[in-house]
């Protein structure tokens, strides 16, 4: 039996919360300019979104997704209501990254095994219908108006586990939200 359309859209409301969250951390740390104790982070961006600057030489190094590691070497943070900046250092060439924070894909802190993964749905499917389309317009989905929601998932799975399977989910433990949805 398909689920009725949600028009409230309760996905986007929880996508836009938990990017809230992620923009409310990485502002804290922009503004004492330190990361506490052994937190650190790793982000994945889709390098196609709309706003994303990166430099022609890491576009062409990473076409779709590239994860950052925001730890010891980066400078300059700057966190806006919509993206965030960053200066960080690839193959000893300081590169100063924009993120919107609709781009982001997976948001990580290993210190504590926490882990966001960002998933695109698309509008007026039913649950069954819409992962799959998710999966099919991943690489295909540049701007945020075109992107009707995402369904944000927390993973127990390492986030070095992650970032180096980020195309291969296969065996990743992902606890999505459907899964606490009435049926």
């Amino acid at each position: 039996m398909p689920m009725p359309n949600d028009h409230i859209r309760y996905d986007v409301m929880v996508q836009e919360a938990l990017r809230g969250m992620v923009r409310g951390v990485l502002d804290e740390i922009a503004r004492s300019k330190s990361l506490p104790g052994d937190h650190h982070f790793f982000i994945t961006f889709d390098t196609t979104a709309n706003g994303v600057r990166l430099s022609p030489r890491l576009r062409a190094q990473y076409p779709n997704e590239m994860t950052i590691v925001l730890q010891h070497q980066f400078w300059d943070l700057k966190v806006t209501e919509e993206a965030f900046e960053v200066g960080l250092s690839f193959g000893g060439v300081a590169e100063k990254l924009a993120v919107p924070l609709h781009a982001i894909k997976v948001f990580a802190d290993p210190s504590v095994q926490f882990t966001l993964q960002f998933e695109t749905l698309v509008e007026g499917r039913d649950d069954a219908e819409a992962e799959p389309a998710a999966e099919q317009s991943k690489d295909v989905t540049r701007e945020p108006e075109t992107r009707k929601g995402s369904v944000p998932t927390v993973s127990s799975e390492s986030v070095e586990e992650t970032a180096a399977k980020s195309d291969d989910k296969a065996g990743a433990e992902v606890v999505r939200l459907d899964r606490f949805r009435k049926k």
